[in-house]
């Protein structure tokens, strides 16, 4: 496992939630879609369908629903992922 490509990884996702934030869908997809390239583990696959679920909420409504935040904060688990989504929600 390549651990460098794995924090990549990791630094996308965190710009993948940090681009939901401040509602720019576009960037949360380009985001996410460079995580999971980067991805060695299998790590962001749940988190990659949640983000693109709400930035289609966010494109269609506007905003991102409890629900989909909920799903955001599910997909990361515990740890810093966690609190870079409690922060936003």
């Amino acid at each position: 496992m390549d651990g460098q490509k794995q924090r990549q990884a990791l630094t996308a996702a965190e710009r993948a939630i940090e681009a939901l934030g401040r509602k720019d869908a576009a960037a949360a997809r380009m985001a996410i879609s460079t995580a999971i390239e980067r991805d060695q583990v299998g790590l962001f696959a749940s988190l990659a369908d949640a983000i693109y679920l709400a930035a289609s909420e966010l494109e269609s409504d506007g905003e991102i629903g409890a629900s989909t935040w909920n799903q955001v904060a599910d997909a990361v688990g515990p740890g810093p992922l966690q609190a870079l989504v409690e922060q936003y929600r």
